[in-house]
């Protein structure tokens, strides 16, 4: 009878957990849609939700110029703002993992600096060697090329970061490792921008601010689909990801491929962080914050899990960041990184003070 009780008690305990945790995901996708046709319908001209809404399913607008501000200009920056916060919520958590550190990220750990080195190989050695031209006219298939370019960056510089962690086991000095190879890069960087001329600096400058605004639909052709395919390898590595918590050698034991799988994590980390990169600039912080505020939020740390509603997560957080740059109502708009910054350091300040070992 005893044991009858016990058994009936933990049932509905799990119940109960899971009842919190469907309650949570409804809230969170209902705050995703709802944040996301706020940004439609916040800025400098502020239009109705209502006529949001009549917009985006194909309905006459009172105003014309609202439905060419929405379909031309806000939708796909909503959209980039979207992927963006996935893409690095969720290669935040890969690394995280990866590396069993709880500051672990791409910007943390110098990929997207990497990625930026990608991207300013292209396009200021274009500049100083006469082929910025060329990569104008080249359209979409420029654009896939600086896709290529960060991916390779960020993988690079994740790889070497990856090679030395296998003779350094000190969760902060693999940190400070990351940001010396973040210095390195940048210190490239710069020696090509002291050769560039003064219109590459400027441009160069703009994009490391950071912004979801610069991208067009041509664009979104490349980077939807890249990012979609990173979160895909994302998803279908959540089981290896949770055999990684385990430790190496109790993951070789249960059969896991450990070379291999740290590659795909890799290919899905720089993939997803090289990409955004690309596109929209250096982001911080969306990948270091969102992965502990959902370990916290569902009590955790199955990837299953995990990987989707971080991907949720970080999607509310970088819609949210970008409505605040664009100071709803007014014509000014913040650099992006600065507002991810305010949100972001609390939250890093809080993992550093209430570190928690049992999620690594």
């Amino acid at each position: 009878m005893g044991n009858h009780k016990k058994y009936k008690y933990l049932g509905q305990k799990w119940k109960n957990i899971n009842s919190y945790k469907l309650i949570v995901i409804a809230i969170l996708f209902s705050s995703l849609i709802f944040i996301f046709l706020s940004n439609l319908a916040f800025g400098s001209v502020n239009i109705p939700i209502q006529q949001v809404v009549t917009i985006l399913f194909g309905g006459e607008a009172q105003k014309t110029t609202w439905t060419t501000i929405i379909l031309k200009f806000r939708l796909p920056k909503a959209l980039t703002a979207t992927f963006a916060g996935a893409a690095l919520s969720v290669s935040g958590l890969q690394t995280q993992t990866l590396f069993k550190n709880p500051l672990a990220g791409p910007f943390v750990l110098g990929i997207s600096s990497g990625a930026s080195l990608g991207v300013a190989l292209v396009v200021l050695a274009a500049n100083t060697t006469g082929m910025s031209t060329l990569l104008r006219n080249l359209g979409i298939i420029g654009d896939l090329g600086l896709v290529i370019a960060a991916s390779l960056g960020a993988a690079f510089v994740l790889a070497m970061v990856l090679l030395i962690s296998h003779r350094v086991r000190d969760s902060m000095t693999l940190l400070i490792l990351g940001l010396l190879f973040g210095y390195a890069t940048n210190a490239i960087v710069s020696i090509l921008l002291h050769f560039s001329e003064n219109n590459q600096i400027q441009s160069y400058l703009q994009w490391t601010f950071g912004s979801f605004g610069g991208v067009t639909w041509q664009q979104m052709i490349i980077l939807a689909p890249v990012i979609l395919l990173g979160l895909i390898m994302a998803l279908l590595l959540s089981k290896p990801l949770n055999v990684i918590l385990l430790g190496e050698s109790q993951a070789q034991t249960l059969g896991l491929a450990v070379q291999q799988t740290r590659f795909w994590i890799i290919t899905s980390a720089s993939l997803l962080a090289g990409a955004i990169t690309a596109f929209c600039g250096p982001i911080g912080f969306l990948g270091v914050v969102v992965p502990h505020l959902c370990r916290n939020l569902f009590k955790t740390v199955d990837h299953k899990i995990l990987i989707p509603v971080v991907a949720v997560m970080g999607a509310i957080l970088a819609l949210v960041a970008d409505l605040v740059s664009q100071l709803p109502g007014s014509e000014t708009v913040l650099p992006l990184n600065s507002v991810t910054a305010l949100i972001g350091t609390p939250v890093v300040m809080w993992v550093i003070l209430h570190r928690r070992s049992r999620f690594f």
